[in-house]
């Protein structure tokens, strides 16, 4: 049995579809800190069938949100103080993303003007539909190649 130590603060990320959990640790930029942080891979669950889980231990405020709603919406967050779960945060999609993902349309402004921050806003909740601000090219929910 696999025995991974509980965190006193931070946050647990919780139901991250199977294979998923390396994707979302660089999107968040968790490859950049000097926090402790656990990757659980392909854990049973009776939900899933698999889950991948992310244990990470700093202040909750370096978690962003509107990134984990991006990339999955259906990710549980875990809010941790003092060694017990004090809060758990619902995402949602957000309506707007910035510099998460880069718009692939090589007429669009943001391919010229490479300074312009690339922006997707959500224009289908119900299929979770995302596009360029700018050109209205559809944006393709693909995560880091690292």
């Amino acid at each position: 049995m696999l025995n991974i130590g509980q965190i006193e603060e931070g946050f647990v990320l919780d139901h991250i579809k199977a294979g998923q959990s390396l994707d979302i640790y660089y999107k968040l930029g968790l490859d950049k800190i000097n926090n402790t942080v656990a990757i659980i891979k392909n854990v049973r669950s009776n939900k899933m069938g698999k889950k991948d889980i992310l244990k990470v231990e700093c202040d909750i405020e370096m978690l962003d949100l509107d990134v984990l709603g991006f990339i999955d919406h259906n990710i549980t967050v875990n809010v941790v103080k003092g060694g017990v779960i004090v809060e758990k945060k619902a995402l949602s999609l957000p309506k707007e993303i910035t510099n998460i993902i880069k718009c692939e349309n090589p007429r669009c402004i943001t391919s010229i003007e490479q300074e312009l921050p690339h922006i997707f806003v959500l224009t289908d909740p119900e299929n979770e539909v995302y596009r360029c601000k700018y050109c209205e090219e559809k944006a393709h929910k693909f995560l880091k190649k690292y």
